[in-house]
C-alpha cells in the first residue's frame, strides 16, 4: 500500500510531508487540483484513495493567491500536456474546480455579455471566447468538490471587509462579475456540495445556507451538469471524506455519483 506520509521532526528540523507517490502509469490520469491558500500536499489523502481505486495521479500546485487566473490556465495546459496517458480526469477542490471548469470552457462559445469567470485580460469581446489555450483531446470527465461555480457570495463579502483582499490575493478579480456557466457537452462534469456549515470561513464571512461553511449549496449547481450531489460534510472535510473519495472514484469510471 502506498502511504502519504506527514510531517514531522528529526534533530529539531522539521521534514516536510513526502510527495504521493502517483504509482505506475495507467491508462488513465486524475490530475487533483487544490484550492485557495493550499498546495498539492491537500490533496494527499484523495490522491491515495484515487490512486487505489486504478488511476495513475498528479497533484498540481499553483499560486492560488499571487497569480492570476490566466497563469493558473497556462500552468494546468502545461501540465496536461506534459501527462503521458491516453485519457486524463480533472478533480478541483473549491478554486481548484474553478480552474478546471474554465479550462474546459476554453473552446466553448461564451453566452452573450458573460465574463470566462471575470479574469480582466482575457475574452473581452462579448458573446465569444478568445481562448488563451485549446483543450487536450484526451480529457474525459471531471468533478468540481465544493467550486463555487455559480458565483461565492462569501468571497464577495470578504473582499469587503478589513484584509479581505489580501486573504483572497489574485482570486479576488474572480468574485465581481457575472460568471460563464456554460458546459461543452463533450464533457461530463459532475459536483459534489458539501451541507454541514461548519468551519473558520464562517467567522471572516456570511457564508450562504445551505452550504459547507464558505460555498453554498446553489452556488455549486450550474446547467448542464452530468450529476449532482450534497454530502452533509464542510468545506475542507470534503478532502479527507470516505464519502466523497467513494463518490469521486464512482464519477471517475461510470460519469455518475451512483448514490
Amino acid at each position: 500500500m502506498v502511504r502519504f506520509g506527514a510531517a514531522g521532526w528529526r534533530d529539531g528540523q522539521m521534514i516536510a510531508p513526502r510527495r504521493p507517490d502517483p504509482g505506475p502509469v495507467t491508462d488513465e490520469s486524475v490530475l487533483l487540483l487544490h484550492g485557495l491558500w493550499m498546495n498539492r500536499l491537500a490533496m494527499g489523502w484523495l490522491d491515495r484513495a484515487v490512486r487505489q481505486a486504478g488511476f495513475s495521479t498528479r497533484a498540481l500546485t499553483y499560486r492560488s493567491v499571487r497569480a492570476p487566473l490566466a497563469v493558473h490556465l497556462a500552468q494546468l495546459s502545461q501540465c496536461i500536456a506534459a501527462l503521458p496517458n491516453r485519457r486524463i480526469h480533472l478533480v478541483g477542490h473549491s478554486l481548484g474546480g474553478i480552474l478546471a471548469l474554465r479550462y474546459l470552457q476554453a473552446s466553448h462559445p461564451r453566452r452573450e455579455g458573460a465574463s470566462p469567470l471575470a479574469h480582466p485580460d482575457i475574452g473581452k469581446t462579448p458573446g465569444r471566447f478568445l481562448p488563451s489555450h485549446a483543450v487536450d483531446p484526451r480529457i474525459g470527465r471531471c468533478v468540481l468538490l465544493g467550486a463555487p461555480v455559480a458565483g461565492c457570495d462569501s468571497a464577495r463579502d470578504l473582499a469587503g471587509r478589513p484584509g479581505g483582499r489580501w486573504i483572497l490575493g489574485r482570486s479576488v478579480e474572480l468574485w465581481h462579475a457575472p460568471f460563464d456557466t456554460t458546459l461543452d457537452p463533450r464533457f461530463e462534469v459532475g459536483a459534489i456540495a458539501g451541507s454541514w456549515p461548519l468551519g473558520l470561513g464562517r467567522l471572516f464571512a456570511r457564508a450562504p445556507s445551505p452550504g459547507d461553511g464558505v460555498v453554498g449549496v446553489e452556488e455549486t449547481r450550474l446547467p448542464g451538469l452530468s450529476d449532482h450531489l450534497v454530502i452533509h460534510i464542510n468545506h475542507s472535510g470534503m478532502l479527507i471524506s470516505p464519502a466523497v473519495a467513494r463518490a469521486v472514484v464512482a464519477f471517475l469510471k461510470e460519469g455518475r455519483f451512483n448514490t
